[in-house]
């Protein structure tokens, strides 16, 4: 009981700040551009100022003084509230990861640019299929995803994907937490022996976000399957030259950025080993 009130609390505490500014901008911001220009435009407007520079410049300045404390369970948003929990490791260089995924039917997610977003919204609009089309930016070890792969289910709003991180760990030693370099923020990583890091999840949908109304992609609450389908499809390609796994905590519901959405897992990152390439 008093968990769920100190959850509730804390949802409170965050939802607060989003109205003030949500009924400050419809006071002052919305009267502005309806003065000037057509009521639905205005809205829009309205509300891309609350949910895209107002409200996530608050938490923004917020999380300089509070640093999300996620290490090692799940990456966050650039807001650094919880999103998808890491479930994947990959170990071995940038080129064998690519080219890995490739063969198990991955494709590599184009950059999120402006001109690849628009492109990605009109593919939604228009139901054209976008295979490779930009996944949202999280971040791990201080940066954003240095990789990332999708397969299309059913459109823009129906995937699998997964983001991934490169970071190193102490060699010769048996892989855990402790001998994982989790706050490796180099942004370029570069070895033989990489460890690269990922949350696999499949979009179901799309759905607002808690805390500052944007749309988000709603991923399928059992994040371990998918990471077993990688698993299972890079075993199919036989590349897989060994398979262990890092406990990094117990089972746990993850409460994610989306509205009314959450992830279960059983807190264990799977860890496959590819094979050394041939010379």
């Amino acid at each position: 009981m008093i968990s769920y009130i100190s959850r509730f609390a804390k949802r409170i505490v965050v939802l607060l700040p989003g109205l003030a500014i949500a009924y400050l901008s419809f006071r002052d911001v919305f009267p502005y551009f309806h003065r000037r220009l057509p009521v639905v435009v205005a809205i829009l407007i309205t509300y891309a100022l609350i949910a895209y520079v107002f409200i996530p410049g608050l938490f923004r300045a917020y999380r300089i003084l509070r640093p999300a404390d996620h290490l090692p369970f799940y990456c966050v948003t650039p807001d650094g509230f919880a999103s998808d929990p890491l479930n994947i490791g990959i170990i071995g260089t940038r080129r064998q990861l690519i080219t890995a995924m490739e063969a198990a039917g991955w494709r590599q997610a184009d950059p999120h640019t402006p001109l690849n977003v628009i492109k990605q919204i009109l593919s939604f609009l228009l139901s054209r299929d976008y295979p490779t089309g930009p996944v949202s930016s999280l971040f791990l070890f201080g940066r954003k995803q240095d990789l990332a792969f999708e397969v299309p289910v059913n459109g823009v709003s129906n995937r699998h994907h997964v983001r991934f991180w490169a970071t190193t760990y102490e060699e010769g030693k048996h892989l855990a937490v402790h001998t994982i370099h989790w706050h490796h923020r180099k942004r370029h990583i570069y070895g033989d022996n990489l460890l690269w890091v990922g949350a696999a999840s499949r979009d179901i949908g799309l759905a607002p976000i808690r805390h500052n109304f944007q749309l988000t992609h709603l991923i399928h609450p059992d994040t371990d399957k998918e990471r077993e389908l990688i698993v299972k499809q890079l075993h199919d390609q036989k590349l897989v030259k060994r398979r262990t796994s890092v406990t990094l905590d117990k089972p746990y519901r993850l409460i994610n950025r989306a509205w009314t959405a959450y992830a279960h897992t059983d807190g264990v990152m799977a860890v496959v080993y590819l094979p050394t390439q041939k010379s």
